[in-house]
C-alpha cells in the first residue's frame, strides 16, 4: 500500500515525579492526566507502547500496527533497528525538579550488560528555560573511573561533572556513554534512538511516586561510561540559507538527522525515499502533497510523520513565522 498522507500522531502522556504541568500548554490541548506530566512520548514504536494516528484514513491505527502492514511505505530507504523498531524515538520533557543523574549505552555497551539494554543517543532541543537553569553534561577532565566510582549514588557526584547554563532555543547533544541531567526548570524536545534504557546513578536522594526510594543501577552505569569523552556544550542553530526561509542543520547521526526551519514563505520537500517527522514549534502551516487533493494544517506542539511513499510535498503559511524541527529517519 502506499501511505499518501502525512500522519498526524496523538501524544502519549507519562507521569514522573520529577515532573510538571507545563506541556499540555506546550502542545494545546488536554492531556486527560491530574498529575505531574514528565514526558509525552510524540512518536514511538515499542511493545510497550505506540502512537496513534489521529485522523484522517489512517485514525486510530498505531504505528506498531503500520510497520507491520505498510513497512516498507512507510519506512522506504529508512532502516529498522536490529530489534525491528521504528528507528526513533521522539517526545517532550518537563523537568519541574532535577532529572536523575544518569548514562545510556552504546550498542557495544548494551550488548555487554545484557539484559535486554539497548543503545541510545540523544539530542535536545531547548523550548523553554527558566533564569539559571541549568543541565549537567560529561565529567569533567581528570576524572577516573576510581574516583567517579567512589562518589556514585551520593551527592558528590556532582561535583564530578561539567555545568552549562541554557537558555531557550540552546540545543545540546548527549551521546551514549555521557552522564547527564537534566536541571530544574527546563522544557525541551528529546529526539533520540528508539531506546528506553537508563541507568540511574543519583536521584537527589528522592522518593519515588509510590513513596519508596527510586532504584539507581550504579554496576550497570560504571560498566557503560564513555570516561575518556570529550563533551561539546549547548549551542546555537547556525542558519545555512541566506533567504527567506532559513534552514540551520542542527546534528547528523547514522540514525537521524535534525534540523531547524523558519518558514515564511512556500517551501518545497521531498520524502526522498525516507521517512521524516516534523515537530512544529510555533505558529502554523498549510501542506499539500503532490497529486493529492485537500491540505493538512499543522498546528504548534503537533508531530507529524511524513511516510516515505508520501514524495513531493510543500508548506505554506498565511501568517508567515513558523518554525518547526525536521527529522530525517535514517537508522
Amino acid at each position: 500500500m502506499v501511505l499518501q498522507e502525512p500522519l498526524l500522531l496523538s501524544p502519549r502522556p507519562k507521569a514522573t515525579v520529577w515532573g510538571g504541568s507545563v506541556l499540555a500548554k506546550c502542545l494545546d490541548q488536554d492531556l486527560g492526566e491530574s498529575g505531574p506530566i514528565g514526558e509525552v512520548w510524540t512518536l514511538v514504536d515499542r511493545e510497550e507502547g505506540s502512537t496513534e494516528v489521529a485522523e484522517g484514513a489512517y485514525a486510530g491505527r498505531r504505528l506498531r500496527g503500520l510497520m507491520l502492514s505498510e513497512r516498507t511505505a512507510l519506512l522506504g530507504r529508512s532502516k529498522v533497528t536490529p530489534e525491528d523498531t521504528f528507528p526513533v524515538l521522539l517526545k517532550l520533557l518537563d523537568a519541574n525538579q532535577d532529572l536523575s543523574v544518569q548514562v545510556h549505552p552504546d550498542r557495544q555497551r548494551a550488548k555487554l550488560v545484557g539484559d535486554g539494554a539497548e543503545p541510545k543517543d540523544e539530542f535536545w532541543y531547548i523550548l523553554d528555560a527558566k533564569k539559571d537553569a541549568r543541565i549537567y553534561l560529561g565529567l569533567k577532565p581528570g576524572t577516573n573511573v576510581a574516583g567517579f566510582a567512589s562518589k556514585a549514588n551520593g551527592p558528590g557526584v556532582v561535583d564530578s561533572l561539567n555545568e552549562f547554563p541554557v537558555r531557550r532555543g540552546d540545543c545540546v547533544w548527549v551521546p551514549a556513554g555521557t552522564v547527564h541531567s537534566i536541571g530544574a526548570g527546563i522544557t525541551l524536545v528529546e529526539v533520540q534512538q528508539n531506546s528506553d534504557t537508563t541507568f540511574r546513578i543519583y536521584d537527589w536522594g528522592r522518593m519515588g511516586m509510590d513513596g519508596e526510594p527510586r532504584t539507581c543501577q550504579v554496576d550497570k552505569a560504571l560498566q557503560v561510561i564513555n570516561y575518556d569523552a570529550v563533551v561539546q556544550g549547548p549551542f546555537r542553530p547556525e542558519p545555512t540559507d541566506s533567504g527567506v526561509n532559513q534552514r540551520s542543520l542542527l546534528i547528523e547521526t547514522d540514525e537521524f538527522g535534525v534540523e531547524h526551519l523558519s518558514v515564511n514563505e512556500p517551501l518545497q520537500h521531498d520524502t526522498a525515499g525516507r521517512a521524516w517527522a516534523y515537530i512544529v514549534l510555533q505558529g502554523n502551516v498549510h501542506l499539500s502533497v503532490e497529486e493529492v487533493e485537500g491540505d493538512w494544517h499543522l498546528h504548534r506542539g503537533q508531530t507529524w510523520l511524513m511516510p516515505a511513499s508520501l514524495g513531493s510535498y510543500r508548506f505554506h503559511s498565511p501568517d508567515g513565522d513558523v518554525k518547526v524541527l525536521r527529522i530525517e529517519i535514517k537508522a
